[in-house]
């Protein structure tokens, strides 16, 4: 049996670096040195940990052998510095219970796990998955996304899954910060994590234990500054710094995130975005101007504080 595992704090669904190598899938293999030293960089600023292996790491894009050892570089990279939670998620639970004893054997301290993917799972099938890869042993950090899904995970189903032994955490993103407490409620020994980056605040503020982010791939400082000023209860101080960062924290929740994350990555400078894999492509002209604008009016901010 698993013992009683803290989720909190900021862990960061990591971005990955890619290099031109026309042998690679579509021309790009992953750069694992590069990503080791993004793990890195986000550990040493304060962050409790690194997500490999979600949407953000273009999972779905990746190759089996690649799937594999980006955990391994992370679990390398942090070196027991912080946690390593990789993401399992797979179309059936035979695939994602894979994914979880892989991660296990590589050393991963645990996994966030999406419903089954492609599918439109029904209540019991979700459950079954669950259960699948609750045997592996790993704690287990529920992943409700409805928006990419299609399946979500209501407070009353998450109670049910939360009576799985290892099943600690929900990474939410339904987009209803109502969700907080009420899960609090049917679920009390579960911990929320706040799973988009532009209700971060307003999650925290409600009860949220953690925050598993995307935008803190490219202001990790600032993203643990937040997160520990509500935990303190400062505030107004949190609001603040918040109310700065948020309009490019909304890009978290668009379509083209992977895309946004990676610029603002470039243009805050302290590590490497890069380009993505397909079916991602690059940004609009539009949106590149637009993403730019709002990452560097939060550098500017950042730079006079």
């Amino acid at each position: 049996m698993t013992q009683r595992f803290d989720l909190g704090g900021v862990i960061v669904a990591t971005t990955l670096a890619f290099t031109p190598d026309e042998s690679a899938p579509a021309g790009l293999a992953v750069d694992h040195d590069r990503y080791a030293a993004h793990c890195e960089l986000l550990v040493d600023s304060g962050c409790r940990g690194v997500g490999p292996n979600g949407s953000l790491g273009e999972y779905s894009s990746l190759t089996d052998d690649e799937r594999r050892r980006v955990v391994r570089t992370a679990v390398q990279a942090v070196g027991g510095r912080g946690l390593v939670v990789a993401g399992v998620h797979g179309v059936g639970s035979h695939q994602a219970r894979h994914w979880a004893e892989l991660a296990a054997e590589d050393g991963a301290d645990g996994v966030l796990l999406l419903p089954p993917t492609l599918y439109r799972a029904n209540r019991s099938e979700v459950i079954a998955h669950y259960a699948a890869v609750n045997e592996v042993g790993l704690p287990i950090m529920v992943y409700n996304n409805p928006i990419d899904t299609k399946v979500d995970l209501t407070p009353d189903l998450l109670a049910e899954l939360a009576e799985l032994e290892n099943v600690v955490a929900v990474k939410e993103f339904s987009g209803d910060v109502r969700r907080v407490l009420e899960i609090k409620e049917l679920a009390p020994d579960l911990d929320v994590v706040a799973g988009a980056d532009d209700l971060l605040f307003e999650s925290l503020v409600a009860g949220a234990v953690g925050w598993f982010a995307g935008y803190p791939n490219a202001f990790p400082r600032e993203a643990v500054e937040i997160y520990t000023l509500v935990t303190e209860g400062r505030i107004d101080e949190a609001r603040e710094l918040y109310r700065h960062l948020v309009p490019a924290f909304r890009w978290d929740s668009r379509t083209e995130f992977v895309q946004a994350i990676k610029l603002s990555i470039d243009l805050a400078g302290q590590s490497y975005g890069g380009p993505t894999r397909p079916p991602r492509g690059p940004l609009s002209a539009e949106h590149e101007a637009q993403v730019r604008k709002d990452t560097e009016a939060a550098l500017t901010y950042l730079a006079s504080r």
